[in-house]
């Protein structure tokens, strides 16, 4: 499986997950398929670490295409959410910095340190995903070679992030699936070739904006 297939898989799930909101302005069964996708492009941001030229201009793209990408993202959060957040990009971001950062500490405790204090910062900036992406991001890079520490160390970050709210609201069936719905994209990381495939880096990053207000406008018209 390539990182085109892979891409392809997150953008699917991605908009199904966002069509939900876009029809129902709350959690639907599509959000439980849509937990497929994030994961997905985190590893992606670990595997871009790995292969680009450029880390600063890796970087920069995903600060600009945030920047675009901030009032779609607003829009489409005021049709189901009340609130100010960062979206998905800046996420993409910190856990890229957290990977840089960390590689570039010769001591490694302070390295983990780091990543701690940008994973809070996710949260304190309220960016999509906050501490839990950072740390996914950088789970992704760190056991890259050591697939079943990866896998395992994956898992723990899921039972960690939904556990307490299992336990908080009662809700066990609806956070137990949401868990292993995030697990899921495991298996196609498992399958990943690491070919590279037809290039559609800026076609992926485009679609995040454009695909958020055209359903949007979509429910603005059809849905309200």
């Amino acid at each position: 499986m390539s990182n085109f297939v892979l891409k392809m898989i997150a953008m699917v799930t991605m908009f199904l997950d966002h069509l939900g909101y876009s029809l129902y302005s709350h959690f639907s069964n599509f959000n439980y398929v849509g937990r497929i996708a994030f994961p997905i492009f985190a590893f992606g941001i670990s595997e871009g670490y790995a292969h680009t030229k450029s880390k600063t201009n890796y970087c920069i793209r995903l600060l600009m295409f945030g920047l675009i990408s901030q009032v779609p993202f607003m829009w489409f959060n005021s049709m189901f959410r009340n609130g100010f957040s960062l979206n998905i990009f800046f996420t993409l971001l910190i856990g890229l910095l957290a990977i840089i950062g960390y590689e570039q500490c010769k001591n490694k405790g302070v390295g983990l340190l780091l990543v701690a204090c940008l994973a809070l910062s996710a949260d304190f900036f309220k960016t999509d995903y906050g501490y839990f992406g950072v740390l996914m991001i950088f789970i992704f890079h760190i056991f890259k070679e050591k697939k079943w520490l990866m896998n395992l160390s994956y898992i723990g970050l899921c039972l960690v992030k939904y556990i307490p709210y299992a336990l908080t609201t009662g809700l066990y069936f609806e956070y137990g699936l949401l868990c292993v719905c995030t697990m899921l994209p495991l298996i196609f990381i498992h399958f990943y070739n690491g070919k590279k495939g037809p290039n559609i880096k800026y076609a992926l990053y485009t679609f995040y904006p454009v695909h958020l207000m055209l359903l949007y406008v979509f429910h603005t018209l059809f849905i309200v």
